[in-house]
């Protein structure tokens, strides 16, 4: 059963968005920058985490190619429309397989991507760091991308010291889509998710994953040509929901508030609805 991997937030001041996330109690890592010029905060859990990331200057971007995905593009290419949830990454025991596997399937035809990067210990010493990723293609979701994410050196990438954060957070346990007609989608994210979908009564599905799940649901967008399906939200499961709640105030930032999870405006995260949940709330 796949996981949650990581979701890529494209942002357009790095720094700034960090600073929000920090304000909500999360522990923010240090700039870290791709070979090809992206720069990436991230924000680790214990089995997935937030990649909030920009284009660094002096970036330079190689073109998609025919069968080669282009990641510095394809955000470069979104920050030029908006900033948000842009990708959904998964994860994999093994990218080679799983890109064979995706064009079997038929989402998919991309060879798969390796590269490395330095990493920062807690301790300000560097590791190395090295991931393969497999990309599918949803013909129904052409502004997203998907893929997944298999770790060559995960002892160095993950590290408990970068998962303590003050606002209780644990692990990302649900991402959602909105889409105009979510069952034209089910093909899709059953070959991508490996899940079996559960119809809501919403019209939406829903696929669970390993201590989390996908949910799409309908789009609630007025404007027809503004309706294409996005990575709308996500959320997190909080150990201690009313610490967090506490923290927040401390902080003046404005939050709807309920028993069992808070939800952070879009207009606060660079578009992206950030609910915070308790472990018992089932989402």
């Amino acid at each position: 059963m796949r996981r949650i991997d990581h979701l890529v937030i494209a942002v357009r001041n790095l720094d700034q968005a960090a600073d929000v996330y920090r304000k909500l109690g999360f522990q923010v890592g240090t700039r870290n920058r791709h070979p090809w010029g992206t720069e990436n905060r991230l924000i680790q859990f214990e089995s997935s985490f937030i990649e909030l990331i920009t284009v660094g200057a002096g970036a330079q971007v190689m073109p998609h190619q025919p069968r080669q995905f282009s990641f510095g593009a394809f955000i470069q290419n979104f920050l030029e429309k908006r900033e948000g949830i842009a990708m959904m990454v998964l994860s994999s025991e093994d990218a080679r397989a799983d890109a064979a596997l995706f064009r079997e399937q038929g989402i998919g035809d991309f060879e798969p991507f390796w590269f490395s990067r330095k990493g920062v210990r807690p301790d300000g010493s560097e590791v190395q760091v090295a991931f393969t990723l497999a990309f599918a293609h949803a013909p129904l979701a052409p502004d997203l991308s998907f893929f997944v994410c298999q770790q060559h050196y995960p002892e160095n990438f993950w590290n408990r010291q970068f998962q303590r954060h003050s606002n209780t957070a644990t692990n990302i346990v649900e991402v959602t889509l909105a889409g105009d007609d979510p069952k034209r989608h089910q093909h899709f994210l059953t070959a991508f998710s490996g899940a079996v979908p559960h119809h809501r009564p919403d019209g939406g599905m829903a696929f669970r994953l390993d201590d989390g799940h996908i949910q799409i649901v309908p789009s609630l967008a007025q404007n027809r040509s503004h309706s294409s399906t996005r990575l709308t939200s996500l959320a997190v499961r909080v150990a201690d929901l009313e610490s967090a709640k506490r923290l927040i105030r401390r902080e003046g930032l404005q939050f709807m508030d309920s028993n069992e999870y808070v939800v952070i405006a879009p207009n606060l995260l660079n578009g992206v609805e950030l609910r915070l949940a308790t472990p018992t709330k089932h989402l």
